[in-house]
């Protein structure tokens, strides 16, 4: 269970985090419209950057993880509390994307540190935002060792957040 103390430290990550995130979203702007300017007479050979740039599926990277962690598929689609045949679809079908939290579940359910969710995260097509609350709560029980779903569905509804 989280104390009074957890949340307050959680309200000031993400009060920090939420200025933080306006100041970079202003610079990230003019260093994009930069770019998009002296990006018109530059061309691409699409193949070869996708060939170059491509990363690893979304059930590549978590089936590693599993193996990293040396525990069993049933193991952890239980502990994520998803059932089976979604974890099945997720093993079977390299281009199929779960939820956000789905995936953010299987990252719990793994113990994962912040790097590793958001590499399983980035493999799904998502990311977790120093803009939004959810995520902010996320990545402070991340960051925190805090795994149990529980625990972080409490602190998630304590910031009137949707629970996973």
């Amino acid at each position: 269970m989280l104390n009074q103390h957890i949340f307050i430290e959680i309200e000031e990550y993400i009060q920090n985090h939420l200025h933080n995130e306006i100041m970079t979203m202003t610079l990230e702007s003019q260093v994009d419209l930069e770019y998009c300017l002296q990006s018109e007479n530059i061309t691409i050979d699409l193949e070869d950057y996708i060939k170059n740039h491509r990363k690893p599926t979304l059930n590549q990277v978590l089936f590693r993880l599993i193996d990293n962690a040396g525990v069993s598929d049933v193991d952890i689609y239980k502990k994520a509390g998803i059932d089976r045949k979604l974890f099945s679809k997720i093993r079977s079908n390299p281009d199929y994307r779960p939820s956000k939290n789905t995936t953010i579940s299987l990252a719990l359910a793994l113990q994962l540190d912040s790097d590793d969710t958001d590499e399983l995260l980035s493999a799904a097509g998502y990311s977790l935002s120093d803009s939004n609350v959810f995520d902010l709560v996320i990545q402070y029980c991340l960051e925190n060792n805090i795994h149990d779903m529980y625990s972080v569905n409490v602190a998630l509804d304590h910031f009137n957040q949707k629970t996973l």
